[in-house]
């Protein structure tokens, strides 16, 4: 399968094109530089000079692959709408390029969006009418009717590896460094999911394989860690005091993250390891700090 991926050399993009050309696929990658052309070349991937703004571009390149991953994401947090309906634009130009031709269209969502659920963990089933990135994953679902064999993953916040370099949790790291101290919000009970970088590049993997269209997917291995446990894993390795600060305090501390510091996120993952056969392999996100990577200056 010729399969075109956009954000091919980010995070998980950089673990998921060479699971893809192991399983014999050709790849081709967007690429807004150079220096991200010679990465994808690097990888043994084709490069496509462009970004998800262009959107003729994006029309192009899906028309002429097998089948899309959408990972590009604009994380401008001081324009959260506006980041949203860049990518919604996005997977509309893409959709359109596919309608009609039953190839797979894979995009990306986030498992934050499903903290409305309480008393349980949250599911596939689980959905929203509209709203930021959820349009997208809407407009995603909507394209089965289309004749696109879409399906969606919603990722966990905390996608974790050593190829983690701009994530939350370098983020929440850095902001302990730069505090002085690790902190978690209140008690600390809320629960964040996580999933390793690798096991999420093969969830994609198997999506454009096999999803069935219209399927809503969850890259969750830890169904729940406590964010006070994330916290002492973080103070325990920069040997910093770990607290308990207000949600008023949070800002400071969190910067973009306050907004979702505090939130409750136990999700599951059970439907997904049916339907496609995935079951996460690699270390759980404690596990993976006490490697020791992410404190490494």
């Amino acid at each position: 399968m010729r399969v075109f991926v956009t954000g091919a050399s980010g995070h998980i993009g950089s673990a998921l094109v060479p699971e893809l050309l192991q399983a014999g696929h050709q790849v081709t990658g967007l690429a807004r530089s150079d220096k991200s052309a010679a990465a994808l070349a690097a990888m043994g991937a084709e490069a496509h000079r462009g970004d998800i703004d262009d959107l003729d571009g994006l029309r192009a390149a899906a028309a002429a692959a097998d089948g899309v991953i959408h990972l590009a994401y604009n994380h401008d947090f001081a324009d959260f709408v506006g980041s949203a309906e860049k990518d919604l634009r996005a997977v509309e130009a893409i959709g359109e390029a596919l309608v009609g031709s039953d190839r797979p269209f894979v995009t990306t969502s986030g498992t934050l969006m499903l903290a409305f659920v309480e008393g349980r963990l949250a599911t596939e089933h689980d959905t929203l009418p509209a709203g930021p990135r959820i349009d997208s994953e809407n407009a995603t679902i909507a394209l089965a009717d289309k004749g696109v064999r879409s399906s969606v993953v919603r990722l966990s916040p905390l996608v974790h590896s050593y190829l983690d370099r701009h994530g939350f949790t370098p983020h929440l790291i850095s902001s302990a460094r730069k505090a002085g101290v690790s902190a978690y919000i209140g008690d600390g009970k809320n629960r964040w999911p996580a999933a390793h970088t690798l096991d999420a590049a093969h969830l994609y993997r198997l999506a454009i394989e096999n999803a069935p269209a219209g399927t809503r997917l969850h890259g969750v291995a830890d169904e729940g860690v406590p964010f006070r446990d994330i916290a002492e894993a973080i103070g325990r390795h920069l040997s910093l005091p770990v607290v308990s600060i207000s949600l008023e305090q949070a800002p400071d501390h969190f910067g973009f993250l306050a907004g979702f510091a505090a939130v409750d996120n136990p999700t599951s993952s059970a439907l997904t390891q049916k339907e496609l056969d995935w079951h996460p392999e690699r270390p759980g996100l404690l596990d993976d700090l006490d490697e020791g990577h992410y404190f490494v200056e």
